[in-house]
């Protein structure tokens, strides 16, 4: 419970400006691209960071990294909520998005060195469910608190809510003992060895087509429900993130399935999921927009768990360097998704965005039947 509740409280505030994005955009007078840089400039932030903490997590003790990551995300989020500068509220977002791995990277590397193999499956489950639910509750509080305050208020109660459960985390993590690796033994392998992995790189890859996607459908939903076609309200935006209650599920479950079926039929399941609920969305009615958007998180996040689970079960060390370079993809997947598809949207619109998607989502379907076809020739 004390790392759900860190990893569901760091992820509160990666999205809390998601839902107003239209209202950012009118009260800056600047375009749906530079407004989204408020979700694109922490994920950018995330990834550049997640390589020295992922390092820092195979040879350090867990808990002075959450400290410090807990006060410099809480520290960033109350500048956040006090500034009316958009140039130093994006600035505080990136130093924001820098600080965050201390909270998520390396959890899953402490989960990942902690847990017997049959227990990671569903546990990391768990962690993506927890993810999950903070990615929920933080467009929840942008969406919802702006009506009565304003949208910087929600900086304030996530601010909180990340202090409390660095402070919980701190008392109930168990304590870990790290001994010095005899001179003698087999060197843990690096970054550009576990690069030079053929089936570890197309999980990496996995992390990073899937996020491009999700973060590009999440981003300029709001966008899209905001135009001519629906003019819905900012309270209507918000309510469709409450698919995302899909992912909740959706992760445990998925580390069930692999468990009987394998990951690879589990890869390719949400693969398929994820496409067509993403050719749903075209169709300009509101029901089909909510029944897509449970479909776009059922899909995404059997992948997501999915990919995490298969990458630790691949390695028996260096785990945090291997999920700090999965995270590293990951979150580049959602930076350049997010750019590259606000720029296909201003010409091409929600289609061009649901075209550029779909090609990307070719990227776990191939590795899905990669891992389909090794897990056959496993049980064989």
């Amino acid at each position: 419970m004390a790392v759900f509740s860190l990893v569901a409280a760091t992820f509160t505030t990666i999205y809390i400006t998601q839902p107003v994005l239209p209202i950012v955009q009118a009260e800056f007078q600047v375009s749906e691209a530079v407004a989204s840089l408020t979700i694109s400039m922490v994920i950018l932030g995330i990834a550049l960071a997640n390589l020295p903490f992922g390092r820092l997590a195979d040879f350090l003790p867990i808990r002075p990294i959450i400290l410090t990551g807990g006060i410099m995300v809480t520290a960033c989020g109350l500048f956040c909520a006090l500034t009316h500068n958009l140039s130093l509220l994006i600035g505080a977002r990136f130093v924001q998005g820098l600080f965050l791995p201390a909270l998520t990277t390396c959890l899953a590397a402490f989960l990942g060195r902690t847990l017997p193999p049959n227990r990671l499956s569903v546990v990391m489950g768990w962690y993506v469910s927890a993810t999950v639910a903070g990615g929920l509750a933080g467009r929840l509080l942008g969406g919802w608190i702006h009506p009565p305050l304003h949208w910087r208020y929600a900086f304030l109660t996530a601010s909180a809510l990340v202090l409390g459960a660095t402070l919980v985390a701190l008392k109930w993590l168990p304590r870990e003992s790290f001994q010095k690796k005899d001179s003698g033994a087999e060197k843990d392998p690096g970054f550009f060895q576990l690069l030079g992995r053929a089936d570890f790189l197309r999980i990496l890859f996995v992390g990073f087509g899937s996020f491009f996607v999700f973060s590009s459908v999440f981003n300029y939903m709001p966008f899209y429900l905001a135009g001519p076609h629906f003019e819905a309200s900012t309270q209507t935006i918000t309510l469709i993130y409450l698919s995302y209650i899909i992912g909740v599920i959706m992760g445990p479950l998925a580390g069930k399935v692999s468990n009987r079926f394998g990951n690879g039929r589990t890869m390719i399941f949400g693969a398929l999921t994820f496409g067509a609920a993403l050719a749903l969305s075209l169709i300009p009615s509101v029901v089909a927009v909510v029944l897509s958007l449970s479909g776009i998180c059922a899909g995404f996040f059997a992948v997501h768990s999915t990919a995490v689970a298969t990458l630790n079960l691949k390695l028996r060390s260096s785990r945090g360097r291997a999920n700090s370079l999965y995270v590293l993809f990951y979150y580049l997947g959602g930076y350049l998704g997010i750019t590259v598809s606000g720029m296909v949207y201003v010409h091409q619109g929600w289609t061009g965005v649901v075209v550029l998607g779909a090609g990307m989502l070719l990227i776990p379907l191939a590795t899905g039947l990669k891992e389909s076809a090794g897990f056959r020739e496993v049980r064989k």
